[in-house]
Protein backbone atom coordinates (compact mmCIF):
# COMPACT_ATOMS: atom_id res chain seq x y z
CA UNK A 1 0.00 0.00 0.00
CA UNK A 2 1.05 3.31 -0.54
CA UNK A 3 -0.47 6.36 0.82
CA UNK A 4 -1.21 9.25 -1.79
CA UNK A 5 -2.22 12.93 -1.53
CA UNK A 6 -4.54 13.59 -4.66
CA UNK A 7 -4.89 17.37 -6.04
CA UNK A 8 -7.91 18.05 -8.34
CA UNK A 9 -7.66 20.77 -10.88
CA UNK A 10 -10.93 23.46 -11.19
CA UNK A 11 -13.64 21.51 -9.36
CA UNK A 12 -16.49 23.52 -7.37
CA UNK A 13 -14.81 26.80 -8.50
CA UNK A 14 -17.46 29.02 -9.33
CA UNK A 15 -20.26 26.40 -10.00
CA UNK A 16 -18.02 24.78 -12.47
CA UNK A 17 -17.37 21.23 -12.37
CA UNK A 18 -19.50 20.48 -9.22
CA UNK A 19 -18.62 17.22 -7.54
CA UNK A 20 -19.73 16.72 -3.75
CA UNK A 21 -17.18 15.40 -1.60
CA UNK A 22 -19.53 12.90 -0.37
CA UNK A 23 -19.80 11.52 -4.18
CA UNK A 24 -16.12 11.83 -4.85
CA UNK A 25 -15.00 9.33 -1.47
CA UNK A 26 -17.20 7.02 -2.78
CA UNK A 27 -15.90 7.23 -6.40
CA UNK A 28 -12.06 6.22 -4.99
CA UNK A 29 -13.54 3.54 -2.68
CA UNK A 30 -15.19 2.13 -5.70
CA UNK A 31 -11.58 2.17 -7.44
CA UNK A 32 -9.90 0.02 -4.63
CA UNK A 33 -8.34 2.82 -2.66
CA UNK A 34 -8.96 2.55 0.77
CA UNK A 35 -8.53 5.23 4.28
CA UNK A 36 -10.50 7.91 1.53
CA UNK A 37 -10.24 11.26 3.62
CA UNK A 38 -11.41 14.89 1.62
CA UNK A 39 -10.49 18.25 2.67
CA UNK A 40 -12.98 21.08 1.52
CA UNK A 41 -14.30 21.27 -1.18
CA UNK A 42 -11.78 22.00 -3.80
CA UNK A 43 -10.63 18.21 -4.59
CA UNK A 44 -8.01 17.89 -2.22
CA UNK A 45 -7.85 13.76 -1.39
CA UNK A 46 -5.69 11.95 1.32
CA UNK A 47 -5.98 7.59 0.29
CA UNK A 48 -4.46 4.06 0.52
CA UNK A 49 -3.81 2.52 -2.43
CA UNK A 50 -2.57 -1.04 -3.34
CA UNK A 51 -1.41 0.32 -7.20
CA UNK A 52 2.03 1.93 -6.55
CA UNK A 53 2.01 2.90 -10.25
CA UNK A 54 1.36 6.37 -9.87
CA UNK A 55 0.45 7.15 -13.60
CA UNK A 56 -1.72 4.07 -13.45
CA UNK A 57 -3.39 5.52 -10.93
CA UNK A 58 -3.82 9.26 -12.15
CA UNK A 59 -5.39 7.86 -14.85
CA UNK A 60 -8.08 5.71 -13.22
CA UNK A 61 -9.05 8.65 -11.26
CA UNK A 62 -9.34 10.97 -14.30
CA UNK A 63 -11.20 8.62 -16.25
CA UNK A 64 -13.37 7.58 -13.47
CA UNK A 65 -14.34 11.19 -12.81
CA UNK A 66 -15.13 12.29 -16.31
CA UNK A 67 -17.57 8.52 -16.63
CA UNK A 68 -18.81 9.62 -13.36
CA UNK A 69 -19.24 13.25 -13.11
CA UNK A 70 -19.37 13.65 -17.13
CA UNK A 71 -16.28 16.01 -17.69
CA UNK A 72 -12.77 15.99 -17.37
CA UNK A 73 -10.07 17.01 -14.31
CA UNK A 74 -6.54 16.86 -13.85
CA UNK A 75 -4.94 15.36 -11.07
CA UNK A 76 -1.93 15.57 -9.70
CA UNK A 77 -0.61 13.09 -7.00
CA UNK A 78 2.16 13.23 -4.77
CA UNK A 79 3.01 10.48 -2.17
CA UNK A 80 3.28 10.72 1.81
CA UNK A 81 6.95 10.81 1.37
CA UNK A 82 7.23 13.95 -1.08
CA UNK A 83 4.51 15.50 1.39
CA UNK A 84 7.11 16.40 4.25
CA UNK A 85 9.71 18.22 2.16
CA UNK A 86 7.16 20.36 0.30
CA UNK A 87 6.07 21.66 3.39
CA UNK A 88 9.80 22.33 4.98
CA UNK A 89 11.13 23.75 1.89
CA UNK A 90 8.90 26.89 1.69
CA UNK A 91 11.61 29.51 1.40
CA UNK A 92 8.87 32.05 1.93
CA UNK A 93 7.79 30.75 5.35
CA UNK A 94 10.77 32.08 7.82
CA UNK A 95 10.94 35.47 5.97
CA UNK A 96 10.31 38.39 8.47
CA UNK A 97 7.40 39.96 7.85
CA UNK A 98 5.64 37.35 6.02
CA UNK A 99 1.74 37.04 6.18
CA UNK A 100 1.34 33.09 6.73
CA UNK A 101 -2.81 33.62 4.91
CA UNK A 102 -0.85 35.27 1.93
CA UNK A 103 1.11 32.07 1.22
CA UNK A 104 0.10 29.67 -1.68
CA UNK A 105 1.74 26.41 -3.49
CA UNK A 106 1.15 25.37 -6.86
CA UNK A 107 1.60 21.74 -8.02
CA UNK A 108 2.48 20.48 -11.23
CA UNK A 109 2.56 17.05 -12.27
CA UNK A 110 6.08 16.71 -12.80
CA UNK A 111 9.41 18.78 -12.61
CA UNK A 112 9.40 20.79 -15.72
CA UNK A 113 12.11 21.24 -18.10
CA UNK A 114 15.00 23.67 -17.76
CA UNK A 115 14.23 25.34 -20.74
CA UNK A 116 10.67 26.15 -19.21
CA UNK A 117 11.67 26.60 -15.91
CA UNK A 118 14.57 29.18 -17.31
CA UNK A 119 11.61 31.41 -19.04
CA UNK A 120 9.56 31.62 -16.01
CA UNK A 121 9.34 35.05 -14.76
CA UNK A 122 6.78 37.83 -12.81
CA UNK A 123 4.68 39.25 -15.24
CA UNK A 124 4.23 42.32 -13.43
CA UNK A 125 6.48 44.08 -11.26
CA UNK A 126 5.22 43.91 -7.64
CA UNK A 127 5.26 42.66 -4.57
CA UNK A 128 4.20 39.34 -5.18
CA UNK A 129 7.41 36.15 -5.49
CA UNK A 130 7.38 32.87 -6.48
CA UNK A 131 10.39 30.31 -6.28
CA UNK A 132 10.13 26.63 -7.90
CA UNK A 133 11.42 24.06 -6.14
CA UNK A 134 10.98 20.66 -7.97
CA UNK A 135 7.54 20.05 -8.67
CA UNK A 136 6.06 23.00 -6.77
CA UNK A 137 6.23 26.82 -7.07
CA UNK A 138 5.82 28.63 -3.38
CA UNK A 139 4.42 31.65 -3.99
CA UNK A 140 3.95 34.82 -1.76
CA UNK A 141 0.89 37.14 -2.89
CA UNK A 142 0.78 40.13 -1.17
CA UNK A 143 -2.06 41.39 -2.16
CA UNK A 144 -3.98 37.92 -1.99
CA UNK A 145 -4.14 35.05 -5.14
CA UNK A 146 -7.10 37.03 -5.93
CA UNK A 147 -5.41 39.63 -7.61
CA UNK A 148 -2.00 38.01 -8.63
CA UNK A 149 -0.96 37.68 -12.17
CA UNK A 150 0.58 34.28 -10.74
CA UNK A 151 -2.01 32.02 -11.39
CA UNK A 152 -2.49 28.45 -12.39
CA UNK A 153 -3.09 29.46 -16.05
CA UNK A 154 0.08 31.69 -16.14
CA UNK A 155 2.20 29.01 -15.10
CA UNK A 156 0.23 26.44 -17.19
CA UNK A 157 1.19 28.28 -20.28
CA UNK A 158 4.57 29.40 -19.58
CA UNK A 159 5.86 25.46 -18.43
CA UNK A 160 2.89 23.91 -21.07
CA UNK A 161 1.73 21.18 -18.02
CA UNK A 162 -1.43 21.37 -15.87
CA UNK A 163 -1.30 23.35 -12.12
CA UNK A 164 -3.30 23.50 -9.10
CA UNK A 165 -2.43 25.83 -6.14
CA UNK A 166 -3.52 25.27 -2.47
CA UNK A 167 -2.84 27.68 0.18
CA UNK A 168 -0.55 27.29 3.04
CA UNK A 169 -2.78 26.47 5.23
CA UNK A 170 -4.44 23.58 3.15
CA UNK A 171 -1.03 22.19 2.40
CA UNK A 172 -0.15 21.90 6.27
CA UNK A 173 -3.43 20.09 6.64
CA UNK A 174 -2.82 17.79 4.19
CA UNK A 175 0.38 17.30 5.84
CA UNK A 176 -1.75 16.26 8.90
CA UNK A 177 -3.99 14.55 7.73
CA UNK A 178 -1.73 12.22 5.35
CA UNK A 179 1.14 11.84 8.63
CA UNK A 180 -2.48 10.76 10.87
CA UNK A 181 -2.69 7.16 8.28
Amino acid sequence: MITLISLLRGINVSGQKPIRMPDLKAMYESLGFNTVTTYVQSGNIVFTSPDQELSRVRGMIETEIERTFGFSVSVILRTRDEFGPIVQNNPFVRRRNIEIEKLYVTFLPVEPPAELASNLFAPVAGADEFKLISKELYLYCANGYGRTKLSNNFFERKLKTCATTRNWKTVNTLFNIVNAL
